[in-house]
């Protein structure tokens, strides 16, 4: 192999202002490289480098999906990349499948010792999108108002819903004592934060989709936990709801949730039974 000596006197820096027309070791060292090609020695199933392009920011009904999981389970670490931690394996591929990326899932431990998933996406350009659409880092308790156009509003609270609220479906005897035998059927939908901000500005937006503006209660503080808040709706408002969260088939879902909704909807037919 040739190794090129560097002139007496010549240390580092010698190359400063030196190109390949007025120096000819710089002239040879670039016809050497320009032959050079590169060759990984990473196997392709352990290469970890991002092999997806960019993240779309052009609003579509699945984007504002995303952007409702990422306002509930993600965070900006440094703002150039997204963590998204989940119990949920499905959720955690619902979201690398919608945002078009391959970035691997671990499986960690929470102080609990519960199993949770996490991935974390690179992606410089999303997350400055990311910030101006309201999703900032350390958001738990500073969440406000999403900047979601309204025609993307359903599939944006979906997220929300699916990343961290809920659909219960259960029966009750309303008044035991005097109907011991009767059951009623609910059907609620719940929306969960630690930031009344956020949920206020929600209970806002749904309100002239569903004509209802559904209850919002707060749990106190306790210990070293926060104070938490639930937005709740009944039966009918639900129904609304459910039905224009999930009105397009085309957008990813989590079917432990929508399985719910599902079997709720078959036995009382189209609309619910409301």
């Amino acid at each position: 192999m040739h190794i090129q000596r560097v002139a007496k006197g010549e240390g580092k820096g010698w190359a400063k202002g030196r190109t390949a027309a007025n120096d000819p070791r710089i002239a040879r060292n670039a016809e050497v490289r320009r032959g050079m090609t590169y060759e990984s020695h990473i196997p392709p199933d352990q290469d970890r480098r991002r092999k997806s392009p960019p993240a779309s920011i052009e609003w579509t009904p699945t984007l504002a999906y995303v952007v409702g999981l990422l306002a509930t389970d993600g965070c900006q670490t440094d703002g150039r990349h997204i963590a998204f931690p989940s119990a949920d394996r499905e959720l955690v591929e619902i979201l690398l499948r919608c945002l078009g990326k391959r970035n691997k899932i671990a499986e960690q431990l929470s102080k609990k010792g519960t199993v949770y998933y996490r991935t974390q996406i690179g992606d410089v350009a999303f997350c400055r999108w990311l910030l101006g659409v309201g999703i900032t880092p350390r958001k738990s308790l500073t969440i406000g108002p999403l900047a979601v156009p309204d025609v993307y509003l359903p599939e944006c609270a979906r997220g929300l819903m699916e990343g961290d609220g809920s659909i219960l479906n259960f029966t009750q005897p309303p008044t035991r004592k005097t109907y011991p035998l009767y059951r009623y059927e609910r059907l609620i939908v719940a929306f969960n934060s630690a930031s009344v901000v956020h949920l206020s500005w929600l209970r806002l937006r749904l309100e002239p989709h569903i004509d209802n503006r559904g209850s919002l209660s707060r749990r106190p503080p306790r210990g070293t936990r926060h104070e938490f808040w639930s937005l709740r709706y009944g039966k009918a408002a639900s129904t609304k709801l459910l039905e224009l969260m999930y009105r397009n088939d085309s957008v990813p879902r989590l079917e432990r949730k929508w399985s719910i909704w599902e079997s709720y909807r078959l036995r009382n037919g189209a609309d619910g039974g409301t």
